[in-house]
Formats: structure tokens, sequence, C-alpha cells
């Protein structure tokens, strides 16, 4: 079976890659844009981009929607972490947080599948904004982001290690139990 991941962002093709080819399940990236909603939920925003994309592509496909939220800021970025990596980036989120004691804060990732119909698999993870960028791998918010329990960053980790913590790993792990189950 071959199976498209709609992002554009081929990091997290690997990271999905590591879950689907002991199933015998091929995933490639096929890059669509798709409008994303402004919602409170990453489950609302998933939802609506799987059902969009729905009537443009036959074969089943999923896609994730992921983002960090912080307790001292709300929560936020929350659902609008691409947009505000993109415009403030890792060092206006440090900006945000300089001077702040509760650096507490966690990832969520939404995985939603379509095969006619949607289906949500979701991941956490829990874990601090570090003082300062560490590490060269990863993307995104990774270089300033601690699991709890961990000395490293996400972008300090190997894609092995980071997958056993990580709110995608965790989400993909979920969605590939399922369709072991499902595709029998």
């Amino acid at each position: 079976m071959r199976l498209a991941f709609i992002t554009s962002n081929p990091g997290k093709v690997e990271e999905a890659r590591k879950y689907f080819e002991p199933l015998g399940v091929e995933v490639y990236q096929l890059r669509m844009e798709y409008p994303e909603i402004q919602a409170d939920a990453l489950e609302d925003v998933a939802i609506f981009g799987v059902e969009w994309l729905s009537r443009k592509i036959e074969e089943p496909f999923f896609l994730d929607d992921s983002g960090l939220f912080i307790d001292a800021l709300d929560g936020f970025p929350g659902v609008y972490s691409a947009y505000v990596y993109r415009t403030l980036g890792i060092e206006g989120i440090l900006k945000l947080m300089r001077d702040v004691a509760n650096r507490r804060a966690h990832f969520r990732s939404v995985i939603a599948y379509w095969d006619g119909d949607a289906h949500l698999f979701t991941g956490r993870v829990d874990g601090e904004i570090t003082t300062s960028p560490r590490g060269s791998g990863g993307f995104g918010f990774d270089p300033i982001f601690k699991p709890l329990g961990f000395g490293k960053t996400f972008a300090e980790m190997t894609t092995d290690e980071k997958n056993l913590v990580s709110h995608r790993g965790r989400a993909l792990r979920a969605f590939a139990e399922w369709l072991k189950e499902n595709l029998k």
C-alpha cells in the first residue's frame, strides 16, 4: 500500500516512514496546498484539511497539524505555531519568554487520515522551553523544546530518539497500530 502524507516538510515524512515501513506501507510526500481555518483546536483544523483535500485526492492520505503550547503564554502559539514560527521565529518566542520563570510547555499533534471517512490520532509530550536554542536537527521549535526527563532538546536528538517521545511519534504510533488492525 502507498500512502500520501500531505506536507511540505520532508522531515515529517522521514519520521512517519519509520512507523509504516514495518507494515509494508510506503509513505510518500505529496505537496498540496490547502486552506487552514482559524480555529481554537488542532482537531478542527485537521478535520477541515482532510475534508477539503478529499475533494481533490482519490486515494487514502493523511496530514498532521501540530502546535507548541506554552503555559506562561496561555497556550500561545498553539494552533498558530506554524504562522508564529514563520513570523516571529525561535528568537521571537525566546524574547516573549525572557524573565519568565514558568517555562512549562507541551507539543500536541493531530494526525488526520482520510479513507472515505476522517480518523484522528493524537499525541502529546510535555516539556519546557529552553533559554537559548540548542541543536541542529529537527525543525520548527525543536531547538528550544526539551521534553521532560531528557537533557536534550528535540533538535539535539536523532530521529529515532525523537520518535520515541515526540508528540508526532505518539500520534504516528497510534495511527500505525490502528492501520495494522484495519488493513487486514
